[in-house]
């Protein structure tokens, strides 16, 4: 029987699939919040960028009394090999000035 090169990793938590190579996968915090909305928004423009993100003390921080600042807050991870993109889309997302209202409202 033939080995697999790669072995392969089931993150159930994100339900995602994360390539494995020499068993395991490093993992890296990108992003802590202490809303478990802004984390899930945030994940989920790194998922719909190709990033496997996955958010982890979400659970522990919804049922603690104290919430997220209790256990240290809800982090944001990424594999190793993508951290630096990852980062710089999340630092785009947080830094992009709002849109200006257009004084235009020739469609009323």
């Amino acid at each position: 029987m033939a080995k697999w090169p790669v072995k392969w990793q089931i993150d159930w938590v994100a339900a995602s699939v994360y390539r494995v190579d020499n068993g395991m996968v490093q993992l890296k915090t990108i992003f802590k919040s202490f809303h478990a909305m802004e984390a899930q928004m945030i994940t989920a423009r790194l998922r719909t960028a190709g990033f496997q993100a996955t958010v982890l003390g979400e659970l522990a921080a919804l049922s603690t009394e104290g919430g997220s600042l209790a256990t240290g807050g809800i982090r944001i991870q990424v594999p190793a090999a993508e951290e630096k993109e990852a980062r710089a889309l999340v630092d785009g997302l947080l830094n992009h000035p709002p849109e200006e209202d257009s004084t235009d409202r020739s469609w009323e």
